[in-house]
């Protein structure tokens, strides 16, 4: 130990006594502007504003890992560690911070908020990590550069905060930036400036506001100007719609199109697939679950798809009655507060890390719940709520993220009992410490079918996290790669770009 502490102490005075031109006043501005973290709340706010949901979801992990790490260093560890803090006989005064620190010196809190930081921004958006690692980097090296900590110190708190970021993974997995590249690829024209493609353009929610749509006609002509656009009006038959647009795409030989949230995607997907007709999703929803985890999240994303042909086979839900009648879902059925849960948990998202925001809407919604009673696969039960999901989803519990495959023709079901003492407690106490997979009111199977018989006590059923008319009935089941879903094979960060070069304006004929 002796041999260490001195090796930290030689290490120390070759960084102090360093001369790097032109990094004092800079790196002394640096670590200043890292108190209290100010340089990550402002780095988060800039993340966040400009980089989508991607981006907010960077932001806001990065927050909650340097929340971790400062908690554990500065309540834990620098207490009882006790380390005074180096000398500054051999450190030139022009790097001295104006106010010296007068807590302890082992380990640094600022290495540990800045490797928290940017270990958190780089699990979820490997390109704003990038960004932020170096001015991290700079962060914790500008410690022993002013001379305020010893190296061992800053090692140490780079530790505890890259262990804070990775901590969060437990309670947070994190979305992966390109879903996986291992689906089967699938055959689907390639309509060059999208010509034989028809869209439905509904909007955001069931029609859309006029000025919304009207944006997406024009983002839609600009990238795939021989494609034909129909817009939605308010007294449209969505259904009816896209089953005369599917008609038509049958008879060019070309593809079906939709612009508009999981909603609208989930009847196209019925259109296209009873046609065994391509599908074009452009995601214009609040939430577009099924467009982000195809790996479409964007309209420039889809375009280069169709253009080049390139497309993927994914599992359809359906849910069958004995009246003959069937629906469908692309993510998930429900029977209780479920669609009502995640609309209050996403909106809690934007303050709170999942675990929390997930706790907190379960105990919201289960505080004005009532239980449904069932018989699932012939055993009666009494439930909290009930979820089936088109494919797995990740992590466990009651606040799935995310698919990464949707070909597995296995539903992921998950539920919570009503039958147990104490039941709804115990749901959102597991929630908010992020094990509400070992606890006992809460079940999850991956199965290929669900018999549900006998409902009672349930509002309607939701499908996508739309209510829609049930019956007392139903076999929820697969139609194992059922759809065809234009995605590109190669993800790259040239979408744009790409987009742009495959509906490039064709040269000009005549005498100009």
């Amino acid at each position: 130990m002796g041999a260490l502490l001195d090796w930290d102490q030689r290490l120390f005075t070759r960084v102090a006594t360093a001369r790097v031109p032109g990094a004092d006043p800079a790196l002394r501005r640096l670590s200043h502007a890292a108190n209290h973290g100010r340089l990550w709340f402002g780095a988060a706010a800039g993340i966040g504003l400009a980089g989508g949901p991607a981006g907010r979801r960077a932001a806001l992990r990065g927050l909650g890992s340097l929340a971790i790490a400062s908690f554990t260093v500065n309540t834990l560890v620098k207490w009882s560690a006790r380390r005074p803090r180096p000398l500054l006989e051999g450190v030139p005064a022009i790097r001295r911070l104006a106010r010296q620190p007068h807590t302890t010196s082992f380990p640094s809190g600022h290495s540990a908020s800045a490797a928290a930081f940017a270990t958190g921004v780089a699990l979820e958006s490997r390109r704003y990590g990038v960004l932020v690692a170096p001015v991290a980097a700079a962060v914790a090296f500008s410690r022993v550069y002013v001379g305020v900590h010893y190296p061992g110190d800053v090692l140490a708190g780079v530790a505890i905060g890259a262990g804070a970021a990775v901590l969060t993974c437990r309670w947070w997995p994190p979305r992966p930036d390109v879903p996986e590249r291992e689906r089967p690829a699938a055959r689907a024209p390639a309509l060059p400036l999208g010509k034989g493609l028809v869209v439905v353009v509904d909007g955001p929610a069931g029609g859309g506001v006029p000025q919304t749509s009207s944006l997406h006609v024009r983002r839609l002509r600009a990238l795939l100007p021989d494609a034909e656009v129909i817009e939605r009006r308010p007294d449209d038959d969505l259904a009816e719609l896209l089953a005369v647009a599917a008609d038509r795409a049958v008879e060019t030989g070309g593809a079906l199109g939709v612009c508009g949230g999981d909603a609208g995607v989930a009847a196209a997907a019925h259109a296209a697939a009873g046609r065994e007709l391509a599908l074009a999703v452009f995601p214009a929803g609040t939430a577009d679950r099924f467009a982000r985890d195809v790996g479409v999240p964007d309209f420039e994303d889809t375009s280069v798809a169709v253009v080049r042909g390139e497309a993927v086979s994914v599992d359809i839900g359906v849910a069958r009655s004995g009246t003959d009648d069937t629906a469908w879902f692309l993510n998930e059925f429900s029977l209780g507060p479920y669609p009502e849960f995640v609309r209050l948990r996403e909106r809690l998202e934007r303050r709170l890390a999942g675990a929390p925001a997930a706790a907190v809407a379960l105990a919201r919604v289960l505080g004005a719940a009532r239980p449904v009673e069932l018989n699932l696969n012939g055993r009666p039960r009494r439930l909290w709520l009930l979820l089936a999901g088109n494919g797995h989803f990740v992590p466990e519990g009651l606040a799935p993220a995310f698919r990464p495959r949707l070909d597995e023709d296995l539903l992921d079901v998950r539920l919570v009992d009503a039958g147990r003492r104490f039941a709804r407690t115990r749901a959102v106490t597991a929630a908010a410490l992020g094990t509400l997979e070992h606890s006992r009111v809460y079940e999850a199977e991956r199965v290929p079918w669900v018999e549900l018989e006998g409902i009672l006590g349930a509002d309607a059923p939701a499908f996508d996290g739309e209510p829609r008319p049930g019956t007392a009935g139903m076999r929820l089941e697969k139609d194992y790669r059922a759809l065809v879903v234009y995605r590109p094979v190669r993800m790259t960060g040239e979408t744009v770009r790409e987009a742009s070069r495959a509906v490039s304006p064709r040269p000009a004929t005549g005498d100009g």
